[in-house]
């Protein structure tokens, strides 16, 4: 046998493996175990389901947890250097959206610019259902230090004291601030079985917040896989039944009883002219807020 066609014989099993190995997208993301929280799983499981229908066109994947303790802002560092992870989920602004490739697709509906309060157990009466906004502007709301909201609130009169993420809770248990604005489905997990904290009822803050997973620039593949799955779940209705079913979104527009809430209005100067113009497709929006 001509020694070629040998050659070629023994290595088409190391060819084989080495496209099978090159064919599964691995995708790193970050999670904390030492101030693990549980609404993270949404963003973990979405994901999941949107490689899961991406496989039709692009093959095998592997989803990857790495932990280690990192920011919101950290991982936006690792994503655009290309260390560590590959996909992280954030609030957009147009910084953002320089440094990372965004999805334009909003993985929460716009609820993460929902805002209702945690406040103390005791202060109840300082949020009154008559409260005005100008009473509200009075007082100090707390936020992270590499969060979105901050600038947005200040952008809009509001007092804002910063702090560690972990660390928000204690510093209102402590009076840093009076009252802790939140996601809509954030605060029921945040504050189970801490009775010093209870969630007002009043009042929510609005503003427009496209949260999308965001990867690195040079990342085509797996930008391209994640907008491919995702407006799949879309266009079948599986992202809506994933949405209201999920159990961190599941029953909270009535969990929050929103019809007795005062919605104070925001405007957003981080938005990028792609996000505001993404405002106008109704269908990936909570209609309740559009």
């Amino acid at each position: 046998m001509d020694m070629r066609v040998l050659l070629l014989l023994f290595s088409m099993p190391l060819l084989l493996t080495s496209i099978s190995t090159q064919a599964a997208d691995t995708v790193r993301y970050n999670i904390s175990t030492t101030h693990p929280d549980a609404k993270q799983s949404y963003y973990i499981d979405l994901l999941s389901l949107i490689l899961e229908e991406s496989r039709d066109k692009y093959g095998a994947y592997q989803l990857t947890p790495v932990t280690q303790e990192m920011s919101q802002g950290r991982t936006s560092i690792m994503v655009q250097q290309g260390k560590v992870i590959d996909v992280t989920w954030r609030m957009t602004s147009q910084t953002l959206e320089t440094d990372l490739q965004a999805i334009y697709i909003p993985v929460l509906k716009g609820l993460m610019g929902v805002r209702i309060a945690i406040i103390h157990s005791d202060d109840t009466s300082t949020f009154s259902p008559n409260l005005s906004l100008a009473q509200l502007k009075s007082l100090s709301a707390g936020q992270g230090y590499d969060w979105p909201d901050s600038e947005i609130l200040r952008y809009n009169g509001y007092d804002v004291i910063e702090g560690r993420a972990s660390s928000l809770l204690a510093m209102l248990e402590k009076n840093r601030f009076d009252y802790f604005p939140r996601a809509l489905h954030e605060p029921w997990v945040e504050i189970a079985n801490k009775n010093q904290f209870i969630i007002e009822d009043h009042f929510l803050l609005k503003y427009p917040a496209p949260m999308y997973f965001f990867t690195n620039k040079k990342n085509t593949r797996l930008a391209q896989r994640i907008t491919y799955g995702f407006s799949k779940l879309i266009e079948s209705g599986a992202f809506d039944e994933f949405f209201y079913q999920h159990s961190v979104t599941q029953d909270i527009l009535v969990k929050a009883n929103l019809p007795q809430r005062k919605i104070f209005a925001l405007k957003n100067p981080l938005l990028s002219e792609k996000s505001r113009a993404i405002l106008n497709e109704k269908s990936l929006w909570l209609t309740y807020f559009h």
